[in-house]
């Protein structure tokens, strides 16, 4: 039976005009009203009109590329990569592709719309770059969203994003457990043996990813770890400096901090130099990611390269058809430890 206008507009209880006003954008409505009509036209499968339906199962050439914060380096430098892929011949009648960056602010809330966003537009690909939230009904709500994508002809590649099972999207993961076991290995075989780690937001698989490989590092060598040797924020700057004051207050004897990312590390830094503390004489630093300011700062920052700029590109590729996609869909790209001035061998 075809949807109405009327039954989305029951289903969001909002009057009818309302809902033409969020579908054709030309008319303010409150973000909330806005997102519960969207969410009803998602869940009714509701097409705007008949020559739309007929339309449904083909694509635009609209590319649409979600990141968790433009401003941040890593999804940046992603999102620019894929975007030169993009770029150039290839739509519909030889035209160009059209790409859009949809920014979610880490909202799992905002994911969820924009993807239906992109459905709506019939984009011709979806590229999902970096980690995913770990609640299993919102990784429900994703992947019932990255099939209807899927079955509507669009392609799908995850950047840096672990695999979504049964959606048929390429998933090109980053070995974050790999990196994390491989920096604290190398704190480890410096003579360090009492490390504070500053991990990411706790919902993150990114975050659980990486301080596995941290402790799997301290298991393996015999350490026991301290539970106050870790500490939760957010992947930036000040982050890193308000969690490296917990840590110093918490165990003054610490002789390395590991940081969730490059920008923690760069506020763990301005910490310990506040604190009278040398780096890394006294305090060794590491870093994630090898973003472009790492090697500038002083010292310049032990860290884990992840490729991202070759692992956006290839995500472009792959979206564009230009290049196939990795046996069974899942490629797991390796990062490299990258040993600077940050790091060396704990005071005596």
């Amino acid at each position: 039976m075809t949807v109405t206008l009327a039954d989305v507009a029951v289903r969001a209880q909002v009057s009818p005009a309302t809902v033409s006003r969020v579908l054709n954008g030309n008319y303010p409505v409150a973000a909330t009203t806005r997102e519960r009509v969207l969410r009803a036209v998602d869940e009714l499968d509701y097409v705007l009109n008949g020559p739309a339906s007929a339309l449904a199962a083909a694509t635009s050439d609209l590319v649409g590329i979600l990141v968790n914060d433009i401003a941040d380096p890593f999804f940046g430098i992603m999102a620019s990569a894929i975007q030169g892929e993009i770029g150039g011949p290839g739509g519909r009648a030889g035209g160009e592709r059209l790409a859009v960056t949809c920014n979610t602010g880490g909202s799992p809330e905002r994911e969820l719309t924009y993807l239906t966003l992109l459905q709506r537009q019939r984009a011709a690909a979806v590229i999902l770059t970096g980690g995913a939230v770990e609640d299993a009904p919102h990784a429900a709500a994703v992947a019932a969203k990255l099939r209807k994508l899927a079955d509507a002809g669009t392609r799908v590649v995850l950047c840096g994003r672990p695999p979504a099972p049964d959606t048929d999207a390429v998933a090109l993961t980053f070995d974050n457990r790999g990196g994390g076991k491989e920096l604290t290995e190398h704190l480890i075989g410096l003579g360090h043996r009492r490390l504070g780690y500053i991990a990411g937001p706790e919902e993150r698989t990114t975050t659980r990813h990486r301080l596995e490989g941290h402790r799997a590092a301290l298991a393996e060598a015999g350490i026991a770890e301290d539970p106050r040797w870790t500490v939760h924020g957010r992947y930036d700057r000040r982050a890193g400096y308000e969690a490296t004051l917990e840590l110093l207050r918490r165990d003054p004897t610490l002789t390395a901090v590991v940081a969730a990312n490059d920008s923690v590390a760069l506020g763990a830094c301005a910490a310990l130099r506040e604190s009278g503390l040398r780096i890394p004489a006294d305090v060794s630093v590491a870093g994630f990611d090898d973003l472009p300011f790492s090697i500038d700062a002083v010292p310049s920052l032990t860290t884990v390269r992840l490729p991202l700029a070759e692992a956006g590109a290839r995500a472009g590729r792959i979206a564009m058809g230009r290049e196939e996609p990795p046996p069974g869909g899942i490629a797991t790209v390796r990062g490299e430890l990258m040993v600077r001035g940050s790091t060396g061998v704990p005071r005596a």
